[in-house]
C-alpha cells in the first residue's frame, strides 16, 4: 500500500482486522491532509482555480509519455503496435481536452455568466431543452467534423432554467462539501483523474483516490500529473486491494464515495457480503449510509436498422461493431456487447459474413484485465455454439436463433472479447420500436445504446427516429458512431440513465465529465458519419472524419493518438495538417 506524503496526523476509522496499524494510519494521515486541503480549497476564488487547472493541465502534458508507458506495461502491448494509440486518446488526450474545457466553464462562472449563456439551445422530442456540446470550439469543428453531440435535459425543464442551474457547486465556490473517496477504474486510465476533476469542480469536494490494483503502475504518472493538486492537498492518492477501499468508504472524515466498476462490487460496498446483505437490502439499511455515486457498466446493445448497403458499407460498419467490442482488448464498460439485428432484412447473412471477417482479421492482443478467460469460458459454457476467433480463439461470437436461450447474453456483462447478435422481427419503424422495447426492457445496464443506420434510412423515419431516441432509456446514445464518443467529449455528461436507486443500481447513480456542469441532464446523443471520407462525400454526407483512429483496425493509430495528446496540450492550427496525414494512413 502506497500514499502520496502521508505525514499529517489523523482522525482514524473504525479498526480494520485485515489492515495493520501502519497502513491505517498512513490512510488517516491522508484523510487528514485532505481535510486541511478542503480549507484552503474554500478560500480560492475562481480566478486562481482556473490558473490551478492551468498549472494541472501543464504537468499532465508533460507527464503525458510517462503515463502512457505506464498504460502500455499495464496491458501488455507491444509499444510499437497500434493499439498504444487507444491508451493516448483515452488517456492523456480527453484529460488534457477537459481540463481545458473546465477552463472554459469556470472563466464565464468567474464573469458572472452560465457557461451556456452564450449556447444556442435545441428542443428534443417530450419537451426537453437540447445543450449542444459537440463540436465545442472551431478546433474540434474541423478535428471532428461529421460529429456532433447534445444532451437532453430532463423533460420539463425551460431554456431560462437549464441556463440558470448551469455550474453545479462552482457557482458558490466557499460551499465545499468534505472529502470525497474515489475509487478508480481498472481499465481505462483517464477515468479516476476525471472522476477526481469532477469531485473538485463540480462538487467543491477534495479527492482521496484509491487506484484499483490493476492500474498501480499508473501511481507515479498520477503523482507527477497531479502535483500541484497534490501539493495543495486537494488530492491524495493511494494503492491497496478491497480492503484499503472498504476502510475507506466506511471512515468517518471521509463524506462521499465515487466508484467505477461493477454492480456487484457496488453492491459489496453498500449492503455488505454474506447473507446479512439480503436482510439488509430487503429492509432497506445500507452498511454505507453516506452518499454514493457510481458507474456501473452494463450489456449495450448496437442496434442496426435494416436498408440496402453497399459491400463497403457492410465492411465498415462491422469493423465498427468490432472496435465497439475488442476496443481495450474487450474491457470497457461502454463495450457493444450485444448486435440487434432484423430477422427481414435481406443482408443479415452478409453482414455477419463481414463481421466474422473483422474478428478474425483485427490484430490480436493477449488478454490483459484479471479474469478475462474466465469469462469468455463462463460464455463458452453457456452458449457450446460459440464461434470462436483470434490465435488462442479468446474472441467469441454468439449467435442467437430463434430457439436459443438469450438471457444469460442480455444480462451479463461479460467485460471480455464476447460478442452476441441476436435478430427480431420487423423493418423500418416497427422494427426500431421493437428493438427499443427489448434492450429497455430485458438487457442489464442503461449506460449507453448504438444504433447504425444509413442516412436515408433514418431520414424515412423522420419524427420517429427522435421518438424512439427519447424512449431509450439510456445515458449515452450514439447514432453512427460509439458511445465512446460521448465519454471523449469534454462537455457530455458520462453515466447511467438517471433514476436508479441503491437496492437496483444497474449502471450507476449519478453523472461524471459534464464540463459545463448542466444540472438534471437526462442523456447525452452524440452523432457520426455512417460512412468516412471520401465516401462520406460521395454519397451527400457533410463529414470530412475519415476512418476514426479509435477503430481496432486503425493502422495509424499509434501516431494519430499522439497527436491528438499534443493538441490538446497546446492547442494550435499549425498541428492540423499532420494530425489529418496520420488519420488518413489508417
Amino acid at each position: 500500500m502506497t500514499t502520496t506524503d502521508p505525514t499529517v496526523p489523523a482522525t482514524a476509522a473504525p479498526a480494520s482486522p485485515s489492515l495493520d496499524a501502519e497502513v491505517r494510519a498512513e490512510l488517516d494521515a491522508a484523510v487528514s491532509q485532505l481535510a486541511e486541503g478542503e480549507s484552503r480549497w474554500a478560500k480560492m476564488p475562481i480566478p486562481a482555480r482556473i490558473a490551478l487547472l492551468g498549472k494541472v493541465h501543464s504537468t499532465v502534458a508533460a507527464a503525458a509519455d510517462q503515463w502512457v508507458d505506464a498504460a502500455v506495461r499495464t496491458k501488455n502491448l507491444d509499444p510499437d503496435s497500434a493499439y498504444v494509440g487507444e491508451e493516448w486518446i483515452s488517456g492523456p488526450y480527453i484529460v488534457l481536452s477537459s481540463l481545458l474545457a473546465l477552463q472554459h466553464t469556470l472563466g464565464a462562472i468567474a464573469q458572472g455568466k452560465s457557461p451556456i449563456a452564450d449556447a444556442k439551445l435545441g428542443s428534443a422530442p417530450g419537451g426537453r431543452v437540447s445543450v449542444p456540446v459537440l463540436p465545442a470550439n472551431p478546433y474540434e469543428a474541423l478535428l471532428l467534423h461529421g460529429f456532433s453531440a447534445e444532451v437532453w435535459m430532463k423533460p420539463g425543464d425551460s431554456e431560462k432554467a437549464v441556463r440558470a442551474s448551469a455550474g453545479l457547486g462552482a457557482r458558490t465556490p466557499t460551499e465545499t462539501d468534505g472529502v470525497g473517496l474515489v475509487l478508480g477504474a481498472g481499465n481505462i486510465t483517464s477515468i479516476p483523474p476525471l472522476d477526481v476533476l469532477y469531485e473538485l469542480i463540480a462538487h467543491n469536494r477534495v479527492a482521496l483516490l484509491k487506484l484499483n490494483p490493476v492500474m498501480d503502475r499508473m501511481l507515479a504518472p498520477y503523482s507527477a500529473a497531479f502535483k500541484p493538486l497534490i501539493d495543495l492537498g486537494l488530492l491524495r492518492i493511494v494503492t491497496g486491494a478491497g480492503d484499503v477501499g472498504g476502510y475507506l468508504a466506511n471512515h468517518p472524515g471521509i463524506s462521499h464515495v465515487h466508484i467505477t466498476g461493477s454492480a456487484a462490487t457496488h453492491d459489496v460496498i453498500v449492503w455488505g457480503t454474506g447473507p446479512g446483505a439480503a436482510t439488509r437490502r430487503a429492509a432497506g439499511t445500507p452498511l454505507l449510509t453516506k452518499p454514493i455515486t457510481s458507474e456501473l457498466g452494463g450489456v449495450a446493445p448496437i442496434i442496426v436498422l435494416p436498408g440496402a448497403w453497399s459491400k463497403a458499407d457492410l465492411r465498415y460498419q462491422a469493423e465498427h461493431v468490432v472496435t465497439q467490442r475488442l476496443h481495450n482488448g474487450g474491457y470497457n464498460c461502454i463495450a457493444g456487447q450485444i448486435v440487434v439485428l432484423s430477422s427481414q432484412w435481406p443482408q443479415r447473412k452478409a453482414f455477419l459474413a463481414e463481421l466474422r471477417s473483422a474478428l478474425a482479421r483485427t490484430p490480436d492482443r493477449a488478454p490483459w484485465y484479471p479474469g478475462s478467460d474466465v469469462r469468455v469460458g463462463q460464455a463458452s459454457t453457456s452458449y457450446p455454439a460459440a464461434e470462436k476467433f483470434g490465435a488462442s480463439g479468446g474472441r467469441l461470437l454468439v449467435d442467437i436463433h430463434a430457439d436459443d436461450d438469450a438471457s444469460t447474453l442480455l444480462t451479463t456483462e461479460y467485460f471480455s472479447p464476447v460478442l452476441g447478435v441476436i435478430e427480431l422481427p420487423g423493418t423500418g419503424q416497427a422494427f426500431l420500436d421493437t428493438a427499443v422495447d427489448t434492450v429497455n426492457r430485458d438487457f442489464v445496464g442503461t449506460l449507453g445504446a448504438n444504433i447504425l443506420g444509413m442516412p436515408s434510412t433514418i431520414k424515412s423515419l423522420g419524427a420517429g427516429f427522435e421518438n424512439a431516441l427519447a424512449k431509450l432509456d439510456y445515458g449515452t446514445i450514439a447514432v453512427n458512431t460509439w458511445t465512446a464518443l460521448g465519454f471523449l467529449t469534454p462537455g457530455a455528461p458520462w453515466g447511467a440513465f438517471p433514476g436508479h436507486s441503491l437496492d437496483h443500481v444497474q449502471s450507476g447513480i449519478g453523472v461524471v465529465h459534464n464540463a459545463l456542469l448542466l444540472s438534471e441532464t437526462e442523456k447525452t446523443i452524440a452523432r457520426g458519419p455512417f460512412r468516412p471520407f471520401p465516401r462520406s462525400a460521395l454519397h451527400g454526407e457533410f463529414a470530412l472524419f475519415p476512418k476514426p483512429p479509435w477503430f481496432v483496425t486503425a493502422r495509424s493509430a499509434k501516431k494519430t493518438g499522439r497527436l491528438l495528446a499534443g493538441f490538446a496540450a497546446a492547442p494550435s492550427w499549425l498541428k492540423m495538417p499532420a494530425i489529418f496525414i496520420s488519420a488518413f494512413r489508417a
